[in-house]
């Protein structure tokens, strides 16, 4: 990959960015994600980048760094989406809430790496109300290390991307002062359902996304485990074809790699009550059941916000999957990342609730690479490709829960388990749980 420019994505999750920001062209040489869970997905699907388990907080650039393999290199491009509150305290500037300080170690870490760009994304709440003075207070945190930043700032859908979702984040961006400063991406697609706007084309719908994919429900052996091989695929859109690999385009400027077309993967199924496939089949699409409030989606229309719920640390809730427009059911988790814009070979942790949570937490990759591509052009490089595949990592990666990822890292377990909640909190979980199977919804989880 030498030549390439190196991309470094601090709070990676899944990698949505990691994956959209190598489709642009880019060396995703490291990523540091603290979830020991997630950082084995990640290593799984992308097996020459450097994963680094461990939190941002006093973690240096020398030490990425040195992760990373890339010596004195020039790192081109610092990436990701720092959690904050956004809230003032007090007397006090929101940078220097402690809630914060997680961001304020992303503009360290720019500063330490000396990249020559930034894209920092966030929720688009942090535009509006007290959150903005918070947004002002980042943007100069950024000028005051010697960095310009595009404004004014955009909040971008991925909708208006070729993604089959409605779902809006903020991007900064910004680069060394001297630099020429990225612009925004233009937006390629008018959302599938909308008023076509502009002159351009109507971007891929739910049905687009999901009509080729066999049903989860016909395979019983995907009530215990995630995958399957079958050949019962349907005939796919041009989007399916994208996703599947059928399509000379699919890789972009990413790296192929090997994996088998023909296994459904990020499938295990729900089951629901009798009485819960009722009221989703009578719900219709493009509205919330009554009872569940779970969205059904429209069939040529586009996805709800997919969201990634809480973390064990915060109750473990799980926000709720989507009805499918045509099986009274909820989607499953590898459904969601079609809807998300992931590709067929990319796989999400087996069990729902983190698969769902990995996507919910995502960039959709067709949003990161056309952000990208941005920060590509502004750098004055051609994209270079790549065409020798690559294998995927061990599936045993995919599996691990929060005890074994930590012993594979060989690091204590940072995030409390699901089941380590306080009494209080477990036993409010546990009666909502109970009200809702005396309703006959059916969990998520």
């Amino acid at each position: 990959m030498m030549g390439r420019p190196v991309g470094i994505d601090l709070f990676a999750g899944a990698g949505g960015l990691s994956l959209g920001f190598e489709q642009a062209g880019f060396d995703v040489a490291a990523a540091v994600e603290i979830d020991p869970i997630h950082a084995c997905v990640h290593a799984f699907n992308f097996p020459d980048c450097a994963v680094i388990p461990r939190s941002v907080t006093g973690l240096s650039g020398a030490e990425i760094r040195e992760a990373a393999k890339i010596g004195d290199r020039p790192v081109d491009v610092v990436f990701g989406g720092a959690p904050c509150q956004g809230f003032s305290l007090m007397g006090q500037r929101a940078l220097d809430d402690p809630r914060n300080s997680l961001v304020k170690e992303f503009v360290r870490i720019v500063a330490e790496l000396d990249a020559s760009y930034f894209v920092f994304e966030n929720v688009k709440g942090l535009t509006v109300g007290r959150h903005k003075a918070f947004l002002e207070e980042l943007i100069a945190a950024f000028q005051e290390i010697g960095y310009a930043v595009r404004l004014p700032w955009k909040v971008l859908n991925a909708s208006s991307f070729g993604v089959p979702q409605d779902r809006e984040r903020l991007i900064l961006m910004g680069c060394k002062l001297g630099l020429p400063l990225p612009e925004y991406p233009a937006p390629m697609t008018v959302a599938a359902g909308r008023a076509k706007v502009k002159g351009l084309p109507f971007g891929p719908s739910c049905r687009d996304a999901l009509d080729d994919l066999p049903d989860a429900e016909q395979f019983p052996a995907l009530v215990d485990r995630d995958d399957v091989r079958t050949d019962a695929w349907g005939p796919p859109s041009a989007y399916a074809c994208l996703l599947r690999g059928l399509d000379d385009a699919s890789w972009g400027f990413g790296q192929p790699r090997r994996w088998d077309p023909n296994l459904l993967t990020s499938s295990l199924r729900t089951d629901h009550t009798a009485i819960s496939r009722r009221r989703f089949a009578e719900t219709e699409e493009g509205h919330a059941e009554a009872i569940s409030r779970f969205f059904k989606l429209p069939a040529d229309g586009v996805s709800n916000t997919l969201r990634a719920g809480t973390d064990s640390a915060r109750g473990a809730f799980t926000s709720p999957r989507p009805i499918h427009y045509r099986v009274a059911r909820c989607v499953t988790v590898r459904e969601m990342a079609r809807l998300h814009g992931f590709p067929d070979w990319f796989r999400l942790h087996g069990t729902k609730w983190h698969g769902a949570r990995q996507i919910g937490n995502a960039v959709p990759p067709p949003l990161a690479r056309a952000v990208a591509g941005t920060v590509m052009a502004a750098l004055g490089v051609s994209p270079q490709g790549l065409h020798q595949a690559i294998d995927l990592g061990d599936p045993a990666l995919l599996r691990m829960d929060m005890s074994g990822a930590s012993a594979h890292w060989g690091i204590e377990t940072p995030i409390g388990r699901r089941d380590r909640k306080s009494g209080a909190r477990k036993r409010k979980q546990d009666e909502i749980e109970a009200e809702r199977r005396n309703a006959g919804i059916a969990s998520c989880d």
